[in-house]
């Protein structure tokens, strides 16, 4: 694990403390979620922090697999998951590129809140389509630091990133990210950012064409 793991063990505990920044927009994106989710599918989350999405997921599909670098993280997501048993999910430490996933294996990924601090998102989002069944699902939520237009996006949090006390970020726009995931091979289905506001994250839903 690297040095983004290290900063994501430090604050995982408060981190799992804290409230969800707006409660509104995440209901929705786990609702519009849900719509495309099936019983017999087979789902992968990357980045899936301190397991609430995986596990609010899991009971919607066969099998549920959530992924994340940090250590923390993931002893966090399996006390959750003892306290509310859930047989069909997993949970496991690792680097998305150092996963064991087989080309065509899965109906859906999830990737929320995670693009943005990939070093390499396009080479992520070739991944990720490789995994997809065709006409299998990508829902990714992304926060878009190059449409927003204030001191700390432009200067604080390079700034504090160059200084290792927050992740590096890479500076995605919604346009750009939408062109990406497009590029990837996905069809983009759904495109929503809250308010329009800059400020949040982008919600994209996807899919890989069939044949």
């Amino acid at each position: 694990m690297g040095k983004r793991s290290r900063f994501w063990d430090l604050i995982a505990r408060r981190y799992a403390r804290m409230p969800v920044r707006d409660e509104e927009s995440y209901r929705e994106k786990l609702a519009i979620t849900r719509s495309y989710l099936q019983p017999d599918w087979d789902v992968l989350e990357i980045g899936c922090g301190t397991g609430t999405t995986a596990l609010g997921h899991a009971p919607h599909v066969r099998r549920f697999r959530a992924v994340d670098s940090s250590p923390k993280m993931i002893e966090i997501c399996r006390e959750k998951a003892a306290a509310a048993p859930t047989e069909n999910i997993a949970f496991d430490c690792a680097d998305f590129d150092e996963i064991d996933q087989p080309v065509g294996s899965l109906d859906a990924v999830l990737a929320m809140s995670i693009l943005h601090l990939l070093e390499d998102p396009d080479a992520a989002l070739a991944r990720i389509h490789a995994m997809l069944r065709p006409g299998g699902m990508f829902f990714s939520s992304t926060t878009c630091i190059a449409d927003i237009d204030n001191a700390i996006a432009r200067y604080l949090l390079p700034a504090a990133a160059a200084l290792r006390l927050v992740p590096r970020m890479t500076q995605l726009g919604r346009a750009e990210l939408h062109r990406r995931i497009e590029a990837a091979g996905f069809e983009v289905l759904r495109d929503w950012q809250p308010g329009d506001d800059p400020a949040k994250a982008v919600f994209i839903v996807a899919r890989k064409p069939a044949p």
